[in-house]
């Protein structure tokens, strides 16, 4: 039986950043040029965002692949922030990422879902921040294991960070799905009963694969209490490097953050929170199952 974990938490309010109604983190998948992530945050900076992120090194599948402009990247994304006025975001997957990015004065880090699957890594990425005051987002990792994103949340904790946020960014499976990364709800929502201080963000952009569901799907993590959504959104997404399919333009982004319905706390004959999440985790158990049945019994007999 898993222990509860001691953790040292710091709430979203104490994170000394402009948050309104959510946490809402958009920029393209990649760096590609200081062009593009200029460009890409000013286009942003006109609807409510509160920090733009952009990759620097992608850890591909297979070599070849676009792999990231490197280091150099960091100022065009440090510059591009400040034009606007915004912090920013960047994936760390090793220790010497972690001094790149400190040394150009990134504001966020995050920790991406096959990093987090590496207990390793993410000790030496621990290790690399210890004394220092930078908030980290830590993705879920690859495979749907609760306790192996939980470790790597307490790994970093120990390392003296107390903002620390986590991200759902869907899970991956053999079996063919609607979605790119299976998002098996249940597991955030066991995160946050059992990490009920711990902000939790949505990442639809990598849970769908295509820009055709972000929607319904970040509709329905707000609908599930999240504090947040961490989009991707490029100024020219038929000419990004990586991941075309699921980017946004940023009017896309404008729009869907504009048709997003939060949940209100008024209202006649509301239930009790505790119910409503009740209520959420049995339709998110429901809906698995939909997806879940056909593949694994054949009820038709052929």
């Amino acid at each position: 039986m898993s222990t509860e974990p001691n953790l040292r938490i710091n709430p979203l309010s104490e994170w000394g950043m402009p948050v309104r109604k959510k946490f809402l983190i958009a920029g393209p998948c990649s760096v590609e040029s200081e062009e593009q992530i200029l460009e890409t945050a000013v286009q942003l900076s006109a609807y409510e965002v509160t920090a733009i992120r952009g990759g620097i090194w992608k850890p591909r599948t297979r070599p070849g692949s676009f792999e990231g402009v490197g280091a150099r990247g960091l100022r065009w994304l440090k510059q591009a922030g400040n034009a606007v006025g915004l912090p920013v975001a960047t994936e760390a997957a090793k220790s010497s990422h972690v001094e790149e990015c400190l040394k150009a004065g990134v504001d966020i880090l995050w920790i991406g879902a096959r990093t987090t699957t590496n207990p390793f890594a993410v000790q030496e990425i621990a290790d690399a921040l210890r004394g220092v005051d930078i908030p980290v987002m830590i993705k879920n990792p690859m495979n749907p294991d609760l306790e192996l994103w939980i470790g790597a949340i307490e790994r970093i904790n120990k390392a003296g960070i107390s903002k620390i946020m986590a991200v759902h960014r869907g899970f991956s499976t053999y079996r063919e799905h609607l979605y790119r990364n299976r998002p098996i709800w249940r597991i955030p929502i066991e995160l946050r009963r059992r990490l009920p201080d711990l902000p939790l963000i949505c990442d639809p952009s990598h849970i769908c694969g295509t820009r055709n569901y972000i929607m319904a799907l970040a509709q329905q993590a707000i609908d599930f209490l999240f504090d947040g959504l961490m989009i991707e959104v490029h100024c020219a997404p038929p000419a990004s490097l990586s991941d075309a399919r699921q980017q946004l333009t940023p009017l896309q982004y404008g729009r869907l953050i504009n048709k997003l319905r939060y949940v209100s706390s008024d209202g006649p004959a509301r239930l009790p929170e505790e119910i409503k999440l009740l209520r959420k985790q049995i339709d998110a158990i429901d809906n698995d199952m939909i997806h879940f049945w056909p593949n694994e019994w054949n009820v038709s007999g052929t």
